[in-house]
């Protein structure tokens, strides 16, 4: 790939208002940006969704700044990466941190499909011209304004944010203002066994799904609940690689799975996890991270492979910033957004955007 280096960049977002989880308050979004840069101009961009804390996995924007510089960029420097499906391979060596492999590997996908004057749709095998956006309300968002304003866009479905014990005063308020849409809730992993009754209680809501309900590292209690509920189970933090995404199928511990770029660690694994999901007829979406414009060009090609048959967490631009650093913000129209088309992930930096929110960065010299 005629790799000359690699520019890893700190980049400090403020939110346009506070994301608040069950697990953690967002502000300010701390994301590495990753450019990888070739002999001849070219510049791919890849995001490193990791936060600045470890409420969601382990990873931080800390770990994942010292991890592609003193681990992973020496091991791709010594290796000949010829095309990006080689990056998971090489970087196999190294247990864990997929957010800082993905960071990487996605900005190498990014530069490759410039380099050959194509689209990463395209290079991926891409269905969808235009995929279905759903939104997320955090729990500091106001439903009632928030509602309106997404139904207005045509949103496709809302995922919820919700204390334990109050969903359902929360979704049947959610109910009066969204209507017929699709409403899922996000569990985070809040839930444990004892909590089985209670989640099988709110099977009546009809909702679209519920996400991730118990802890990570949880397959049989999945099962247990997926077995007693009409309403859809989708697995979230559990599926970290292909490896997980084939125990959820064959133990049927999941009705769904959302796949995040930087939770399974790069397009090789989704595309795999894709692949068997294709074959056991199972959807997939795409979750976010509240990327920039960077990350959601890259979920958006994501979500236009074929079995990813659910409307994701891909809302515009403006959702969450009052200015992003692509010169371009993503738009939903009725509901949906559009497939960038353009060479590479097909959107264009802006440049001096980007150098203003840089916290920091250092150079990695890829040559010998």
């Amino acid at each position: 790939m005629d790799l000359k280096e690699v520019i890893v960049r700190q980049v400090g977002m403020k939110l346009k208002k506070p994301f608040q989880t069950v697990n953690g308050l967002v502000v300010m979004r701390d994301t590495l940006i990753i450019e990888a840069h070739d002999q001849n101009g070219h510049v791919g961009y890849g995001e490193c969704v990791a936060f600045a804390d470890p409420f969601y996995t382990p990873e931080t924007t800390t770990t994942a700044w010292d991890m592609l510089r003193y681990f992973l960029l020496p091991v791709l420097k010594k290796s000949k990466i010829e095309h990006p499906n080689q990056v998971h391979e090489t970087l196999s060596g190294v247990q864990g941190h997929q957010m800082a492999k993905a960071g990487i590997e996605t900005a190498l996908w990014d530069l490759y499909a410039k380099q050959q004057k194509k689209s990463l749709k395209e290079l991926i095998g891409g269905q969808y011209d235009e995929v279905a956006s759903g939104v997320v309300l955090s729990l500091t968002d106001d439903l009632k304004e928030q509602a309106k304003e997404f139904t207005k866009k045509g949103y496709k479905r809302f995922k919820l944010k919700v204390q334990k014990g109050k969903e359902r005063e929360t979704i049947e308020k959610a109910k009066q203002y969204i209507g017929d849409v699709p409403i899922m809730f996000d569990g985070n992993g809040g839930y444990s066994p004892e909590d089985m009754l209670h989640l099988k209680n709110l099977d009546d809501l009809n909702l679209h799904m519920i996400e991730q309900p118990f802890r990570q590292d949880d397959f049989y209690y999945h099962h247990q609940l997926k077995k007693e509920l009409n309403t859809l189970i989708c697995l979230d933090e559990t599926v970290k690689s292909e490896h997980d995404a084939f125990q959820a199928i064959e133990l049927d511990a999941a009705g769904c799975i959302n796949v995040k770029l930087g939770r399974v660690g790069g397009y090789q694994v989704a595309l795999n996890i894709h692949n068997y999901a294709k074959v056991a007829d199972m959807p997939l979406w795409c979750g976010g991270m509240l990327e920039t414009g960077i990350g959601r060009a890259h979920n958006i090609i994501l979500a236009s492979l074929e079995q990813f048959k659910l409307p994701g967490d891909l809302s515009e631009s403006q959702r969450y910033w009052e200015e992003d650093i692509i010169e371009k913000p993503f738009k939903v129209k009725d509901g949906k957004v559009k497939v960038p088309t353009k060479p590479g992930i097909g959107v264009k930096v802006h440049e001096k955007r980007l150098n203003e929110r840089t916290v920091r960065q250092f150079e990695f010299e890829m040559t010998s």
